[in-house]
């Protein structure tokens, strides 16, 4: 857990310093905006953790047309969540994660995972605080870009 808390609140702080017009330029080089990953990166936490969005509800169901894997910013319609009720949501998200069990760790995924060797949610835990942080590593470099 502490990797992932560590990951995630460096994330969170870095949000924080992040002015939401700049969120939602998207830089040359870059097919997606700040907003866009901030989106993913909760998507995908929800997917990894929670099975979003057939086993959860805890997120609305049009985040994931918004923030899944394949999407972007240039195809969004309708109503698209600010930058500071998804920081909001990171925020929750995190405190349920954290209360995850360690039998729940402990157990085989019911699916095979694409990329690498992740057989249990331990792994894909792993994988996720990976994921996240590659995240906001692209965010920093489209911060400074803007």
């Amino acid at each position: 857990m502490k990797q992932f808390q560590f990951t995630r609140n460096m994330l969170l702080h870095f949000l924080n310093n992040v002015d939401e017009k700049a969120a939602d330029v998207q830089t040359e080089g870059f097919n997606n905006t700040i907003h866009w990953h901030i989106g993913h990166v909760l998507v995908s936490a929800e997917q990894f953790m929670f099975g979003y969005p057939k086993m959860s509800a805890n997120l609305p169901a049009t985040y994931n047309e918004l923030f899944a894997m394949g999407s972007k910013p240039s195809n969004w319609n309708g109503e698209v969540p600010s930058v500071e009720q998804l920081i909001q949501d990171l925020e929750e998200q995190s405190s349920r994660i954290q209360a995850l069990s360690d039998d729940f760790f402990a157990k085989q995924l019911p699916f095979k995972f694409p990329f690498g060797n992740i057989e249990t949610y331990s792994d894909l835990y792993t994988f996720m605080t990976y994921h996240e942080a590659d995240h906001l590593g692209q965010m920093k470099v489209m911060k400074k870009l803007v």
